[in-house]
């Protein structure tokens, strides 16, 4: 018998019963709630008269309607100018204090997005079963655990049974072989991955990411290409355990500590995949090829490296994906053949589950330390990933280093990466930004998104338009 993948292993470690249409009911371990998926389920329980199966199971973070700005964010949930984002946060406390459910409110220090917000505290572990109301909950499956983004129903379904239905999905490795090159980052791993396989390529699939890449990245960065599983069509994305992982989780708040890590640890040791183990699809990509990435149209497989130039329609001989280029070049305001780094920008967003994490924020002051804002660039704002990575950013004096160079210090939030608060793009503009999406209207109603790494974005912001932040020379 064939030896079993990581996903077979955490899926079997969870199912409580299978059923002969091919569904099973399978347990959960962690949910993670915030504002937006979560009114709904919460009345849903309230009318049914019901109350949540495990309230200790449960972490909840308000994060999309939050304001970014100090003087908004001063004002608590009362600083909110938008309503229905006043409504919306003001209902996750109400609901949280009326259950007891654990929650990190607006101004408490451990909030923050809720895929950044459950690793950095230990909430989410290795072999777990995680949800989220939330597309972008496969971030977690870093740790080597199976986390997906579920509706409000099945929110609902969580709260009140600890049970999810399920089906099974096939098994893809994504193998990046090689070295990375230096200067290229996760983010740029995971576009160029994007781009080979397209937003359709892990569609009924859980994806692993292996190769020699991805035993060699930080967790960080881990979280980063699993949070974008979900952009390749997927629902699952997730690393194996190893002493990376290991080295991460330890010490953190909700970590096991003692006696009880040691054998958290044993059992973590057997999450990996089967060395005899058969995938039904196996993508390989060589890590020294990939570049710098840059999307330009309106998916994420519409990604190319910065020393590209814009696809002519012309080119394409397949009429579907020839009217796609042609709506996307219209849209974004792009020519055909137009090269990647003539694009200007007029904003740049560094943040989002995707790169607001601390390494992030580094990898992004290292690049306009010691320079400028382009005068041309109207806004260029910096929004930690919760209050934890801004506090320890502070004490690395990072915002010191954005502020100086004419970028904004923001407090933690969804912030920009979807025009669901204050911050967003207006008609026509181009956004230089860490997300995780660039569809029409994600950032603002007209906006031009544009996904890049946090180097990447901060070279933008300095020089007004894209350039491989590889050739800029240290100030």
């Amino acid at each position: 018998m064939a030896g079993k993948t990581l996903y077979d292993k955490l899926w079997n470690l969870h199912v409580v019963s299978q059923r002969d249409d091919g569904s099973a009911l399978i347990y959960i371990d962690r949910h993670i709630v915030h504002e937006v998926t979560s009114p709904q389920a919460f009345e849903g329980l309230r009318l049914a008269k019901r109350k949540p199966w495990r309230v200790d199971s449960v972490v909840a973070t308000p994060d999309h309607n939050v304001p970014t700005t100090t003087v908004e964010r001063a004002g608590g949930i009362a600083g909110i100018a938008d309503p229905t984002s006043k409504i919306q946060v003001q209902t996750l406390d109400d609901n949280c204090d009326e259950l007891g459910i654990l929650e990190f409110k607006i101004n408490d220090q451990r909030q923050g997005i809720v895929h950044v917000v459950g690793p950095e505290s230990g909430a989410c572990l290795p072999g777990m079963t995680i949800v989220c109301g939330d597309s972008h909950t496969s971030t977690n499956g870093a740790l080597g655990a199976l986390s997906i983004g579920i509706g409000t129903s099945e929110v609902e379904h969580v709260l009140a049974t600890q049970c999810l239905v399920a089906k099974k999905m096939k098994n893809m490795l994504v193998r990046v072989d090689g070295e990375l090159s230096a200067g290229i980052t996760p983010k740029d791993v995971v576009l160029a991955i994007i781009g080979k396989i397209g937003t359709a390529g892990g569609t009924g699939y859980a994806i692993e990411f292996g190769g020699d890449v991805f035993k060699a990245m930080s967790m960080e960065g881990r979280l980063t290409v699993c949070n974008m599983a979900i952009e390749a069509g997927a629902r699952a994305g997730m690393v194996a355990v190893d002493q990376i992982t290991l080295d991460y989780v330890k010490g953190k708040t909700f970590a096991p500590k003692g006696d009880a890590w040691d054998m958290a640890v044993a059992e973590w040791s057997d999450l990996h995949s089967d060395s005899d183990a058969q995938f039904d699809e196996v993508v390989v990509l060589n890590g020294a090829e990939i570049e710098p990435q840059v999307s330009w149209g309106t998916s994420p497989e519409m990604v190319l490296p910065v020393s590209g130039k814009v696809p002519n329609p012309v080119n394409e001989s397949d009429s579907v994906k020839k009217a796609g280029i042609e709506r996307a070049l219209e849209y974004m305001g792009l020519q055909a053949d137009q090269a990647i780094n003539d694009i200007k920008v007029d904003r740049v967003f560094i943040g989002s589950c995707t790169n607001s994490r601390i390494e992030d924020m580094r990898a992004a002051a290292a690049v306009v330390d010691g320079r400028q804002k382009a005068a041309s660039v109207k806004e260029a704002i910096v929004v930690p990933g919760s209050g934890l990575v801004k506090q320890q950013a502070e004490a690395e004096g990072l915002d010191k280093i954005f502020v100086a160079a004419g970028f904004e210090w923001r407090e933690p939030g969804c912030s920009m990466c979807l025009a669901m608060n204050a911050d967003r793009l207006e008609d026509g503009e181009h956004c230089a930004s860490t997300s995780n999406r660039n569809f029409e209207g994600r950032q603002g109603y007209g906006g031009r998104t544009h996904l890049v790494s946090p180097a990447m974005a901060a070279a933008a912001g300095v020089v007004g338009h894209f350039v491989d932040v590889r050739t800029m020379e240290k100030v």
